[in-house]
């Protein structure tokens, strides 16, 4: 069969996609992937597996409908060329876009996967706003329309159907929940964390306000206060044009005053994840975060928030803990614990292992979206 795989970035299928691509090009389907910045690089690397590199013009953040509308055409013009017999789309706009596109180019199955809900489902302590109430009414319009077209509508958590479901009209037998897209757990191989070694916690994420990077610098300043060698890494790059993100002087100063360690871009996340001891995730939202399902997979407790996609996570009490978001105090408290009780490190760990290895391993999510898939 032919299958085209309609995403965003180059990185993300090149980051999330290619065990899945792999998967069906050994079932004997041609895969065309779509994304909208393929470098000559990644093209060949995708070519070296046996897809299709396909480019597309997308706007990632316009709220220019007929911009959108010229992207539908294109993707159904790309759609008769090619003649697939199933289109997967992921991420918002793919999935609003490239189903419907779908549809108009006959495309017997046509399925969308929705990652997280968002910046316009993403709460702050004082609710949505104004401005996000509304962009969510027009995101649960444009939603009801693609679901009618959709044959399969998969969601990583239940939060997200819930939520949507509140905005955008959508038949129940079409949904399935997939609980995340998984990870190459050898990727990841577990490292027991060494507790005679200075306490160290970590963050992996974008430095901006709704990944919690603001309550967790009021945290570790809090375990400070009462445990002063613990150490707190920050893995993430700024995001200096987002209004909410930290600036670079912000990042200078508490590198400066020993707040954070923040060794900058690294391609060597799991070396900083096996010299840690708890990762830490206090986000507003997410879809099921991958960065947490790694830090899980190398045997570290989490802690995070308890909203929709962090409590995916986490058994609270048995491989980590739920915390409120918004709530620094709260964090710290969950922070000194392990700081306290050293001898509940490695067995909450074993726990995130076990976890990971029965919610998150990507064969054996990437066997249920082959099934919705209809390929088996």
């Amino acid at each position: 069969m032919k299958i085209v795989m309609i995403g965003t970035t180059a990185n993300s299928i090149l980051g999330f996609r290619i065990p899945l691509i792999k998967e069906l090009i050994a079932k004997g389907n041609e895969v065309y992937a779509f994304a909208i910045d393929y470098s000559d690089l990644q093209r060949q690397l995708l070519k070296t597996l046996g897809a299709v590199p396909v480019d597309y013009i997308l706007s990632r953040s316009s709220l220019n409908v007929l911009n959108d509308l010229k992207m539908m055409l294109q993707l159904k013009a790309k759609m008769l060329a090619i003649k697939p017999d199933i289109v997967l789309s992921y991420f918002i706009k793919p999935a609003i876009y490239g189903t419907v596109a779908a549809r108009f180019a006959n495309i017997p199955i046509r399925i969308a996967i929705i990652e997280g809900l968002g910046y316009v489902h993403t709460a702050s302590q004082n609710g949505y706003g104004l401005k996000k109430l509304i962009l969510q009414r027009l995101q649960g319009i444009l939603f009801t329309i693609s679901f009618k077209f959709a044959t399969r509508i998969i969601f990583l958590n239940t939060d997200d159907q819930k939520d949507l479901s509140k905005m955008a009209l959508f038949s129940k037998s079409k949904v399935k929940v997939i609980g995340g897209i998984g990870l190459e757990l050898l990727d990841y191989p577990y490292s027991k964390p060494d507790i005679n070694k200075t306490i160290r916690f970590i963050f992996v994420g974008r430095l901006l306000k709704e990944k919690g990077i603001y309550e967790l610098i009021d945290a570790i300043k809090i375990v400070h206060q009462k445990y002063p060698t613990t150490e707190l890494v920050v893995l993430g790059g700024l995001d200096e044009d987002n209004p909410t993100g930290l600036t670079k002087k912000n990042l200078d100063d508490l590198i400066e005053q020993e707040i954070i360690i923040y060794p900058g871009h690294v391609d060597n996340v799991y070396d900083w994840l096996s010299s840690s001891h708890v990762f830490i995730l206090p986000s507003y939202r997410e879809g099921v975060p991958r960065s947490t399902q790694e830090a899980m997979a190398v045997g570290l407790p989490i802690i995070t928030t308890n909203v929709p996609g962090c409590r995916e996570t986490v058994i609270d009490g048995k491989n980590g803990f739920l915390v409120p978001a918004f709530d620094a105090e709260k964090l710290a408290e969950k922070m000194k614990f392990f700081v306290e009780y050293l001898d509940q490190i490695v067995p909450m760990g074993i726990e995130s292992l076990r976890i990971a290895e029965e919610r998150f391993d990507v064969h054996k999510v990437n066997t249920r979206i082959i099934e919705i898939m209809r390929l088996k």
